[in-house]
């Protein structure tokens, strides 16, 4: 591959489902969760063979930013308007800095192990030769419900054409795609920055294609809605293809996922002490104890308390829609 590779890192959300760890001042990818390191921290550290380094993020978190990651350059989005907007301003103010490159784009806050860099690179090289947008399949371990799926297509040499993406699945429809040979979208894209605006412009993403171009990026927010990369460009094209991955990917994408890492009665994060209590999730900065308790999550940060059934971890975004309201997220 005869251009500059670009690794651009996404870190303007704030995991809400993990609250009350992760907090509006103190997002998900600021966090420590598995290891000593945080997630963003271990996501540059990842990414580390590309020639460059970018993080996207919002103004508010770039101190944090600096922090984590002081090997990267920061992108500050205008407004945050989910993962298309973010990705059309990052794609063209890299390619206004690099210039003719391959971006390699990976959220900021999930779990991987393994060969990360071989699949990485064969991403980065399918989207120079088919001049088309990648994404990276996981193989599916079990059923979810919670992610996307990839309908894979014809397959050609380390890669496969995408026939169409699929909305999040009810159980039944979960193990058909798993059944069938599915991949898990986790969000982790490779293009170069023509290919990417061009495949915008064919989509809602347009004006602010446009209004880049002209040197207006606040015009070019103010007049479109938030929107995912996936809905609006991914899903749109003719031109996607999918890599399959050489690695174990987790999102984290809320408590109940920690006990995929768990090896006995109860998974700690932290300190606690469990007296004939089995299958909770404890998490804190402060020594948590439980007795008599089963099935539970209980999280305990600065002065925010959680406690809610293992099975009802999604509801955890009730409590943010109403902390947010009383602005006390």
């Amino acid at each position: 591959m005869d251009r500059p590779l670009v690794a651009l890192i996404m870190a303007g959300g704030t995991g809400t489902r993990l609250y009350p760890a992760s907090r509006s001042d103190r997002p998900k990818q600021f966090l420590s969760l598995l290891g000593d390191d945080s997630l963003l921290s271990q996501t540059v550290s990842r990414a580390g063979f590309a020639d460059e380094i970018f993080v996207c993020t919002a103004e508010q978190h770039a101190d944090l930013v600096r922090k984590h990651a002081p090997e990267a350059g920061i992108l500050i989005e205008p407004e945050p308007k989910d993962t298309g907007p973010a990705l059309v301003y990052a794609a063209h103010r890299i390619r206004e800095q690099v210039g003719d490159c391959v971006l390699l784009c990976l959220p900021s806050d999930h779990h991987i192990t393994g060969d990360f860099e071989t699949t990485a690179r064969r991403a980065a090289s399918v989207a120079v030769e088919t001049k088309g947008v990648v994404t990276v399949g996981i193989e599916p371990t079990r059923p979810a419900t919670g992610y996307g799926y990839i309908e894979p297509g014809i397959e050609h040499d380390g890669y496969l054409d995408v026939v169409q993406f699929r909305e999040k699945p009810d159980e039944p429809t979960a193990n058909r795609f798993v059944e069938d040979g599915f991949y898990w979208n986790a969000g982790l894209f490779a293009w170069t920055p023509d290919a990417f605006l061009q495949a915008a412009r064919d989509s809602p993403l347009e004006p602010l294609v446009t209004a880049l171009e002209d040197g207006n990026p606040a015009d070019g927010f103010d007049r479109i809605e938030s929107t995912s990369v996936d809905y609006a460009v991914m899903e749109r094209t003719d031109e996607a293809y999918v890599v399959p991955a050489g690695f174990e990917w987790d999102d984290l994408g809320s408590w109940d996922a920690f006990d995929r890492f768990g090896d006995g009665d109860n998974v700690v994060l932290g300190d606690a002490l469990t007296i004939d209590a089995t299958g909770n999730i404890v998490a804190g900065d402060k020594h948590v104890s439980l007795v008599g308790v089963d099935d539970l999550v209980v999280a305990a940060y600065d002065d925010r308390v959680l406690v809610v059934p293992k099975s009802d971890s999604q509801r955890v975004r009730e409590v943010v829609a109403k902390l947010r309201e009383e602005n006390r997220f």
